[in-house]
């Protein structure tokens, strides 16, 4: 009787057990940055991209694999300590350049997971993978680079050529990820010399440029003064232009109406011509003008500076006696 009593228990025990099992593992929750993977007896099935509650077959038959949907960053070359130092790793970022120098280059590669069954399943260690695929793409650009455009103004063109490069090999290897960037944090030489020379190039490129740029800032300001200059004087010339056609077509309408004049009596026009000059040439003077001995010619006389000459004459000679 106590031993029937016994697997009664024991198999109460085993039930609730079981029970236990398959109400804990009934269900799980995915935030909003994750993702989530569900896997039935050891083949992948859908993926969960929703977040919130939600329910799956109990363990053994089914479990989840949660994942992150965050941009994760690979640091190549050195590692940041939880205290804030940084640790560097010079034997992995040792590379030769095309024209063989020695260069350290160090990067970050930030990458995101896309397909989370291929990350779980295609490969054991999806991150070695990613490490082994940037030191590739590196060195590879690296080995085809001069130092001068490694330590200069050639990064740019380094960090899309490694991107584009380890996209690539990240595609062939099928593995789930998808890199969104890469960026040099710092290429330099093992030598202090060297690296003090390649200083000073940059320095004197830097110095370049910024002369370059103040004398287009001097071109540019000449340019607009000059400009400025060239549109005054044409508007000053437009204006005496202007001007000049105005002058012009009013004496031209003077001359036109005195030639009328002229035209309808000849005779008159010309008397007052010879009127009108003589008193623009003596404007002080008292003109006679004379015309009793019946000819068609007029005399004219200036009597008055006469008058004042002799005056003064005998005033000066009084003056002397």
């Amino acid at each position: 009787m106590s031993v029937k009593r016994t697997l009664l228990w024991v198999a109460l025990i085993l039930f609730a057990i079981v029970a236990l099992i398959a109400v804990t593992t009934s269900w799980y929750t995915v935030d909003e940055s994750e993702q989530a993977v569900v896997i039935t007896f050891g083949q992948a099935g859908e993926t969960i991209p929703d977040s919130g509650l939600h329910f799956k077959l109990p363990w053994p038959i089914q479990s989840v694999e949660i994942l992150s949907k965050e941009t994760f960053s690979l640091q190549f070359g050195y590692k940041q300590n939880p205290d804030g130092t940084l640790e560097a790793f010079d034997k992995e970022t040792k590379m030769i350049t095309g024209d063989e120098y020695i260069v350290l280059t160090d990067l970050v590669v930030q990458w995101r997971i896309v397909d989370p069954k291929k990350y779980l399943f295609n490969s054991q260690e999806p991150r070695t993978v990613l490490h082994n695929a940037t030191s590739s793409a590196i060195r590879s650009i690296i080995g085809s680079s001069t130092i001068d455009q490694a330590l200069t103004d050639g990064k740019a063109d380094i960090e899309a050529e490694t991107r584009e490069l380890l996209v690539s090999l990240i595609d062939k290897y099928d593995i789930g990820i998808g890199v969104t960037g890469v960026k040099l944090q710092d290429v330099d030489v093992p030598n202090e010399e060297v690296r003090a020379a390649f200083t000073d190039v940059t320095d004197a490129r830097e110095m370049k440029s910024t002369k370059i740029n103040e004398a287009e800032k001097y071109e540019n300001q000449r340019l607009s003064e000059a400009v400025g200059e060239v549109a005054a004087i044409k508007s000053k010339a437009e204006g005496e232009k202007a001007a000049r056609i105005e002058q012009a077509a009013g004496e031209v309408a003077l001359f036109n109406q005195l030639y009328e004049e002229y035209r309808l009596n000849k005779e008159i026009t010309t008397e007052r011509l010879v009127i009108e000059t003589l008193e623009a040439v003596l404007p002080n003077a008292q003109i006679y003008i004379m015309n009793d001995d019946g000819s068609s010619t007029m005399k004219y006389l200036p009597l008055q500076p006469m008058q004042n000459t002799s005056s003064n004459e005998e005033k000066k000679e009084g003056s002397t006696n």
